[in-house]
């Protein structure tokens, strides 16, 4: 059951208007995804450096950026939970300074070894969790029609990866490997300091009471939990792939320095970044469904013509630039999905389960690319999977995707 909040006010009705402080709860809350997820990124770009200092191998540099992405993931499921039960307001100051505990660790003393990384990258997925926290936060402040929108700006947080790709390896050749580690947990200090000050909840947000576990058992029985999962495995999960793994990919396939793979990174990054609200906005007017359809179509032609390694100018570089559009697209689709389709007080259940979905989806790949470069020293292999597999799930989107979504807009037309 549910219990009504004290406050009179209510949530936004579909056709309300935007508040002011729903745009500053917005702007809060994208910071703070921002800021943890620079912090879950802080190891990707410095997975080449540590591989040669350690004497790792592709699989081991593999499987050190992909910790932290499935510790982040799978905790967005008791995340995204908590966050229906005590809001954003609790836990996004929460998880902010819970992550600021392994970025000091990893710059301070865990970074001489693989298995202090392994620990310290086990912990540092906490920051990948906020995720989880911003969805049912953002999308209770505002009405239906302009969620895909505030959740696809929200989404662009997802940029923290970038910053810490321009940044990190460049802060570490400059002051040694401490220093981004340090400024990374002061902006978070900060960003927690500021959150317990000005975050607020929706007035009038309804608060379950049901323990954790039965709410959890109700959201995995929903329709679209599952639809949602699955298309945001090969969305977002894409996206998470290649932020954590194109330098490696670049600098093995294509001989680049560190650097320039590292500044590669950060431009896929950007451009997906970018294209998450323009695909939650497009969501609005045209349906998530169609955004889906596109977005998958070109992330198959995109995987197909880099399969090849063609010349990084141009093919490579167009190849590589159409897919991060289209999973940024693709990732504020699906949660636009999610917005017309979830019940309203089990968004964030919804969404920690979807989240991490998504980052599961991130977290094979990378070892799947080390391990068929390790043993056929190419990649070709691992692209056509992708093509495969976002092939199968425009197949779905197509049909028993586009299915349900027809149904939901009925039934609310019909009342």
């Amino acid at each position: 059951m549910l219990q009504p909040s004290s406050k009179s006010n209510r949530a936004p009705e579909p056709g309300a208007a935007v508040t002011g402080r729903a745009w500053l709860m917005l702007a809060l809350a994208t910071a703070g995804f921002a800021l943890n997820f620079w912090a879950w990124a802080l190891l990707s770009p410095l997975a080449p450096r540590l591989q040669d200092s350690l004497d790792l191998s592709s699989f081991q540099q593999s499987l050190l950026v992909a910790v932290p992405v499935v510790v982040g993931s799978l905790g967005r499921i008791p995340v995204g939970a908590l966050t229906d039960r005590f809001g954003g307001r609790v836990m996004f100051p929460l998880v902010s300074v819970t992550t600021i505990v392994p970025v000091l660790y990893l710059g301070l003393a865990g970074h001489s070894s693989l298995a202090a990384l392994l620990v310290g990258g086990f912990f540092l997925g906490i920051g990948g969790t906020s995720f989880a926290v911003g969805v049912p936060f953002v999308s209770a402040w505002f009405p239906p029609g302009r969620r895909g929108l505030a959740i696809g700006v929200f989404g662009a947080g997802m940029g923290g990866t970038a910053i810490s790709a321009l940044t990190t390896v460049k802060l570490v050749d400059a002051h040694g490997m401490a220093n981004p580690f340090l400024i990374t947990s002061a902006a978070l200090a900060v960003y927690a300091v500021v959150a317990a000050l000005l975050l607020r909840d929706v007035p009038g947000r309804t608060v379950p009471t049901e323990p954790l576990a039965r709410r959890l058992a109700a959201t995995f029985r929903l329709g679209i939990t599952w639809q949602a999962s699955a298309l945001y495995a090969v969305a977002f999960g894409g996206y998470v792939a290649f932020s954590v793994y194109l330098p490696t990919y670049l600098k093995t396939g294509y001989g680049l320095t560190q650097a320039d793979a590292a500044n590669r990174m950060a431009g896929f990054v950007l451009l997906a970044v970018a294209m998450r609200p323009v695909g939650g906005w497009l969501s609005d007017r045209i349906g998530p469904v169609r955004v889906l359809t596109g977005s998958l179509a070109l992330v198959v032609a995109g995987a197909l013509a880099q399969s090849f390694t063609p010349s990084l100018a141009p093919v490579g570089t167009i190849a590589f630039l159409a897919m991060a559009a289209a999973l940024g697209a693709g990732s504020g689709a699906v949660f636009a999905l999610v917005a017309l389709l979830a019940p309203a007080s089990k968004v964030g259940s919804i969404t920690g389960v979807v989240g991490a979905a998504g980052g599961l989806g991130g977290f094979l790949p990378p070892l799947l690319m080390g391990a068929l470069h390790g043993a056929y020293g190419s990649y070709a292999l691992g692209l056509v999977l992708l093509a495969l597999v976002s092939a199968a799930a425009l197949a779905y989107t197509a049909t028993g995707v586009r299915r349900g979504a027809t149904r939901r807009v009925h039934a609310v037309h019909s009342n």
